[in-house]
């Protein structure tokens, strides 16, 4: 029998193991997995399971240090839904050409995301959204296939989308109890 399932790309975050967690409340099987793992693997375990998406976890790296970790930019080819938070939102935006950097503010703690654009994953948000930050790096720029749907004071892109394909990332954590509707912004990433 074939599982509805997501993956979660470990990155060295402290709250991978949560990610997991609240997929799984969700009645969603999660598996953790390496960074590094393959899209030939992804596909292997993809004809035992039936995957919902990829989820790429935070990490304490900064993506332009030289020995932060990476996925396999052709994982973004699957055709699954991949959702990067914190770190792997930052990752995917310094993979496809857009521009991370240190923040001018780092931001740690409660923060509030503007939403700009309510659909997807922040489908039935308000525009004004409680969200819990834990980074020193903020993404300044994306390329033109991918759209804006949040920022915050110090966050010019703290949420996009790409225009086509289903690859997201968010900034902020939806995984811990400070992020209000974090459950329901995995849901909806799980569920549409």
């Amino acid at each position: 029998m074939r599982y509805d399932t997501i993956l979660v790309l470990d990155f060295g975050g402290q709250y991978c193991h949560l990610i997991a967690r609240r997929i799984r409340e969700n009645e969603v099987y999660s598996e953790i997995v390496p960074h590094d793992v393959t899209p030939e693997k992804i596909r292997e375990i993809n004809e035992k399971l039936n995957f919902k998406g990829l989820i790429l976890s935070g990490g304490p790296l900064s993506v332009y240090d030289e020995d932060s970790p990476r996925f396999n930019p052709e994982i973004l080819n699957l055709g699954l839904p991949v959702l990067g938070l914190c770190y792997g939102h930052q990752l995917i935006v310094h993979m496809v050409g857009g521009t991370v950097k240190p923040a001018e503010k780092k931001e740690y703690g409660i923060t509030y995301a503007t939403i700009v654009k309510p659909v997807d994953v922040l489908e039935g948000l308000g525009p004004t959204e409680k969200v819990w930050m834990s980074h020193s790096d903020a993404v300044y720029s994306i390329p033109e296939d991918y759209e804006v749907l949040a920022y915050t004071e110090n966050c010019p892109v703290a949420a996009f989308k790409h225009r086509i394909k289903p690859i997201y990332g968010l900034q902020w954590h939806p995984e811990v109890i400070h992020t209000q509707n974090g459950m329901k912004m995995l849901r909806n990433f799980i569920f549409k």
